[in-house]
């Protein structure tokens, strides 16, 4: 996943995740919890219990990808329902997969006030 595609829409599946479904467990969890087309071409992510590991899927038009990022330290920041799903942004999204609060980011810098 070089990057999403313009339009392409980022789902967060609230709650816990078995870590270990593959490609066509997650594609069918996306189709019947999350009622939506697992080959739109959207990105769908998932978390397990501990929160330090992340699964993310989506088509490409070829074929199903499926990418598993571990954090070494800290965990995926998620939100706190049980169930459904909440939309990101991309730039949420590289935010997410950074490790950094994607809910309340900070800029790094003040901008100065005019003189």
């Amino acid at each position: 996943m070089i990057g999403p595609r313009a339009g392409t829409r980022v789902w967060l599946a609230a709650g816990v995740t078995d870590m270990r479904c593959g490609i066509d467990s997650l594609a069918a969890k996306v189709h019947t919890v999350l009622a939506e087309d697992p080959y739109a071409g959207h990105v769908f992510a998932f978390r397990g219990r501990r929160g330090d590991l992340i699964k993310l899927l989506w088509s490409d038009g070829d074929g199903m990808c499926l990418l598993t990022k571990r954090l070494e330290r800290g965990r995926f920041i998620w939100p706190q329902a049980d169930s459904g799903s909440v939309m990101l942004s991309v730039a949420q999204l590289s935010m997410l997969l950074e490790g950094i609060d994607w809910r309340r980011p900070e800029r790094t810098w003040q901008p100065r006030a005019a003189a």
